[in-house]
């Protein structure tokens, strides 16, 4: 079997750290401490978060969507898939190396969404924009870390903490959702977000790798009714 090979590096902003990313054949990871964040050949949890959530905003005039993570592009290609003409998808990606990422190496995994006029992508961290304005989202999806928790940088662990996942509800219009995505099952992070007020379906979806954990997406709506 053929070695990994190190593409590029990306440094992380304000996390000290930076992300790899490594190919092997036609096969392509985003690594970080040695970790796989993201990987070209396993996607459907990260689809599933997209489609799961977009699917209930078919009815909605002109949704907008922001997404936490470009990571290879498998979230906004399912969102666009989901969503009309007059939808808007904003990225928000930390790490500029990712976008570039996405223009080169990666541009064939990407298969042209990013072209698509629905989507503009801002280097920005995702907490920013979620504190954009009250209201300001039909849905916002994290796809950040791989769970509820700061691995990509330290500071991502203000997105799922409580006062984060308040700010997420307020971020969002009534009726409004947020979805994360994790590696992994987690109750106390399920009864959070019941806590911070939202109605939460917990959809556990099969790993791709035989005999690992079930992924698990987190759809949590804001009640319809403005509390």
């Amino acid at each position: 079997m053929a070695s990994w090979t190190e593409l590029d590096t990306g440094p992380i902003p304000g996390g000290g750290g930076c992300l790899r990313l490594v190919r092997r054949d036609d096969e392509y990871l985003i690594l970080v401490d040695g970790m796989e964040l993201m990987g070209s050949h396993r996607s459907g949890s990260e689809q599933a978060l997209a489609t799961i959530a977009c699917a209930a905003l078919r009815e909605r005039p002109a949704p907008r969507i922001l997404i936490g993570g470009l990571g290879m592009g498998f979230t906004p290609r399912a969102a666009l898939a989901g969503l009309g003409p007059e939808a808007r998808v904003v990225v928000a990606e930390l790490v500029p190396a990712v976008v570039a990422w996405a223009r080169g190496p990666l541009a064939h995994v990407f298969g042209g969404c990013l072209d698509d006029p629905r989507v503009e992508i801002r280097e920005s961290d995702v907490n920013r924009q979620i504190q954009s304005g009250p209201g300001a989202w039909d849905a916002i999806l994290l796809d950040v870390d791989n769970g509820p928790r700061g691995l990509v940088s330290r500071a991502n662990n203000r997105l799922y903490d409580a006062w984060g996942l308040k700010r997420a509800r307020w971020a969002l219009r009534p009726g409004g959702l947020l979805g994360v995505w994790s590696g992994c099952p987690d109750r106390k992070f399920k009864g959070r977000l019941q806590r911070t007020g939202f109605s939460v379906a917990e959809h556990r979806i099969r790993a791709e790798r035989p005999g690992r954990t079930p992924h698990v997406v987190w759809i949590a709506m804001r009640p319809p009714a403005a509390a």
